[in-house]
């Protein structure tokens, strides 16, 4: 594609006036080969995309370009980027916790023009002979450092040996300078657009408070802390390990706090869902491990806290990205207890000790329909916005955040409204499609 389609594109389709200094360097890059190092939460997937759609021709039959993420979540974000400013090209998305039998019949339907997939999906598509990348111009391997960390190393050269000797394009995208470069790459004259030193701007944007706890176990204080968020402000607290996520996850539910739980040990089904209850406000504050500290799609999020003092520097950066995303502001709270050693990279704005509480906390303002059919049944958004406005009597305003699956989809409605609107549209038909509805129970 032609550099001013591809602005075009950016400006039309994803509702962006103007790009950012590190988009327009990516732009205006003559090289080939791009080492891009940014922060987490800075466009950079956008960044990416320019590169490789700058690098493919027109739709010729064959895989022209790949992009391999380390985790299903960031798949299905650059896939929701992507889709949108490649039209005109097949894009399809490849990951675990998705049925084989669905990406198989995606595939087999018409050769995709682009492949977004994680390292082991992609190579057990690869051994089953289902895709080829002998065609392969352009290739992008997003959140490299991330990928090594979880161990993908092997997956990745496996998948090199079956591609082009020479490609167009390669990026490699890191939140830290990389150590040493991909040997089984036959990467040469790579240019490095560096952007990490705008890790400083969002800590402009952050506020950092020491929130003290009387005793060692911090779930009292933690408790005292939350209902101090207004009812649709969104939280992440971040925990060291899964039990103790877990515990602290069964601790604020016994309380009426409105949480999810995030972390590696669930199925991908509930991960996601956690997210999508997040985004969508039915349950705005999120307990979980590190693993939603990087590659997450989540919208604005208010704070961060941590309940556990991270490992190491990096993860506590990390944690910190995902509030003060772009433009907009963010508090870090962390919460200390006696003999704790705090490490010299944290400094504190100032210090907030929370009033006991003992009431009711606040209930999120939203719930969640859940609907048994998805893209594969043919159901879009549209068609569940347009069911909920006739047969539910919602107003187009009343209706949030609506997601749709493969085999299922969600929506968010006022919670004041959720057991009226379920009993309308209770044995109503979809587009002329019996479809089992439900409220999920957060």
């Amino acid at each position: 594609m032609k550099k001013s389609e591809i602005i075009s594109a950016i400006k039309s389709r994803l509702g962006i006036s103007e790009l950012n200094p590190m988009q327009l360097a990516v732009t205006s890059a003559t090289e080939s080969n791009i080492l891009l190092l940014s922060p987490t939460g800075s466009g950079k997937t956008i960044a990416f995309a320019i590169a490789m759609l700058k690098a493919i021709g027109d739709p010729n039959g064959t895989v022209q370009a790949v992009v391999i993420a380390p985790s299903r979540e960031l798949v299905i974000q650059i896939y929701d980027v992507i889709r949108p400013l490649a039209a005109g090209y097949k894009t399809v998305a490849l990951y675990g916790g998705h049925r084989m039998s669905d990406e198989k019949s995606s595939i087999d339907g018409a050769v995709p023009d682009i492949v977004i997939a994680t390292p082991g999906r992609l190579l057990d598509h690869l051994n089953r002979g289902y895709i080829s990348l002998k065609g392969v111009y352009s290739l992008t391997f997003d959140e490299y450092d991330k990928s090594l960390e979880l161990g993908f190393q092997d997956e990745i050269k496996k998948i090199s040996r079956q591609l082009p000797r020479k490609i167009s394009s390669t990026v490699l995208t890191s939140a830290t300078i990389l150590q040493e470069m991909p040997d089984f790459l036959n990467i040469k004259n790579i240019a490095t657009i560096d952007f990490t030193d705008r890790t400083a701007q969002p800590k402009l944007r952050m506020q950092f408070v020491e929130v003290p706890s009387p005793e060692r176990d911090k779930l009292s204080i933690l408790a005292d802390l939350l209902a101090t968020f207004a009812a649709d402000e969104k939280v992440i607290v971040f925990l060291n390990h899964r039990e103790s996520v877990e515990r602290t996850f069964t601790e604020m539910k016994r309380r009426k706090f409105p949480v999810g739980m995030y972390h590696g040990g669930l199925e991908q089904k509930d991960r996601e869902l956690a997210v999508d209850l997040l985004n969508n406000g039915t349950t705005p504050i999120l307990i979980s491990t590190d693993l939603a500290s990087r590659g997450l799609d989540i919208a604005q999020v208010e704070a961060v806290i941590h309940y556990h003092i991270p490992v190491k520097e990096e993860v506590y950066t990390h944690r910190n990205g995902r509030t003060a995303r772009i433009d907009a502001t963010g508090t870090v709270f962390v919460i200390t207890s006696e003999g704790e050693n705090i490490p010299e990279y944290m400094a504190f704005d100032r210090q907030f000790t929370p009033k006991p509480f003992e009431g009711t906390p606040l209930q999120s303002s939203f719930s969640t329909l859940y609907f048994s059919s998805g893209k594969k049944e043919k159901i879009s958004r549209g068609d569940i916005a347009g069911f909920l406005i006739q047969k539910g009597n919602l107003q187009p305003a009343e209706i949030g955040k609506i997601v749709v699956k493969d085999h299922s989809a969600i929506a968010a409605i006022p919670r004041s409204l959720a057991k009226s609107v379920l009993s309308a549209i209770t044995g109503q038909k979809i587009k002329g499609k019996s479809v089992k509805i439900s409220i999920i129970k957060a």
